[in-house]
């Protein structure tokens, strides 16, 4: 690990830090409230744009950032899966697969059928599919080299589910707060089904968690959008096929290349809880209830530490010179998963 990437992880947790104890001042301080309304995921994402478009050469820390997003991420996520039980992981899981495939289809779906008419690239456009409608820049990435997308094309693609998923990442909680009236499974499925980045969703989770004091939805949404991560393994080896079978492409993608084992480690931390729980008096209510407390809080303070990466590696300037069809594209791509994702929880949940 470099000296530029250790510096880049310590700006990432001072900003994380500093959004903690400013979400805190003005929440009991200021508004003299118990607990604040606007939750340090904001402040730290707003806090590291602010600074990471306003200073110069922070590029050097790119790395920092970056490993904050791959891996504190990642075990922040893995972390989480002390709050649910197996059973409870299970169970949310299946009812997400009711919701998640009809999202992952009719998206993909759409944007094939739009890509001619706003003039848009075949990998453009499937770059931009897999991202909106599964998880965002690590499919966009495991699809390409299969594609042989150009550079420009996973750019814009990444620019694509950054600007779209962040809206939702700060919208969606009080859409999902209006219409499903809080009820924990119905919002949970939607925030984990309708936004694009694993990230974001957990993001959004903990807005909606700390905001409206549902922690249940942040549970939920984190299953749901572990199980829609999985169906890289199926949708990118399709799209991948069909692709070459168009093109003559021999490219081929290797299953184990793109699983997300991450989700293997909440798991384990689901077994925890569960036998945990199981033998709750051996082990001591007072201790057991103290370690779910510590893995819990240190879960939600490495989200917090990813979402100032991502601040961070928000670069306005990267937008400036990308045209719009794409970014119709996107936005129509983004909708179509909002608008499915709603419609199926709607009607059948």
């Amino acid at each position: 690990m470099t000296r530029n990437t250790i510096i880049g992880i310590i700006l990432c947790v001072l900003t994380a830090l500093l959004s903690i104890q400013l979400s805190s001042y003005i929440g009991i301080s200021i508004l003299n409230l118990s607990k604040s309304p606007i939750s340090p995921i904001i402040i730290s994402i707003i806090i590291g744009t602010i600074i990471g478009n306003s200073i110069k050469n922070l590029d050097l820390y790119d790395e920092g950032f970056t490993f904050a997003i791959k891996y504190l991420l990642k075990l922040g996520i893995i972390f989480l899966g002390i709050r649910l039980s197996i059973s409870d992981i299970l169970i949310y899981g299946l009812q997400g697969l009711v919701v998640i495939i009809p999202c992952i289809a009719i998206s993909i779906l759409i944007v094939k059928s739009l890509r001619n008419k706003l003039n848009v690239s075949e990998n453009l456009s499937l770059l931009i599919a897999v991202g909106t409608s599964i998880c965002g820049a690590t499919a966009i990435a495991a699809l390409a080299p299969a594609i042989n997308a150009k550079k420009e094309e996973i750019s814009y693609a990444i620019a694509n589910i950054t600007v779209f998923g962040l809206f939702a990442m700060f919208l969606y909680p009080m859409v999902a707060y209006t219409v499903f009236n809080d009820n924990s499974l119905s919002v949970g499925l939607f925030l984990g089904t309708s936004i694009h980045e694993t990230a974001q969703v957990a993001g959004s989770g903990m807005i909606y968690s700390e905001q409206y004091q549902n922690p249940s939805v942040l549970d939920i949404s984190t299953v749901i959008k572990l199980v829609r991560n999985t169906m890289m393994v199926i949708v990118i080896p399709l799209l991948a096929f069909l692709a070459r079978k168009d093109s003559n492409q021999n490219n081929s993608i290797k299953i184990a290349s793109i699983f997300p084992y991450f989700i293997i480690g909440f798991l384990v931390f689901g077994m925890i809880r569960t036998v945990g729980d199981q033998f709750e008096y051996q082990i001591g209510s007072e201790n057991w209830n103290s370690f779910i407390y510590f893995i819990k809080n240190f879960a939600e303070i490495l989200l917090v530490i990813a979402m100032s990466a991502i601040g961070y590696n928000t670069k306005i300037n990267k937008f400036k010179n990308l045209g719009l069809k794409p970014f119709y594209l996107g936005f129509i791509a983004a909708l179509s998963v909002g608008v499915v994702s709603f419609s199926v929880i709607y009607f059948l949940v």
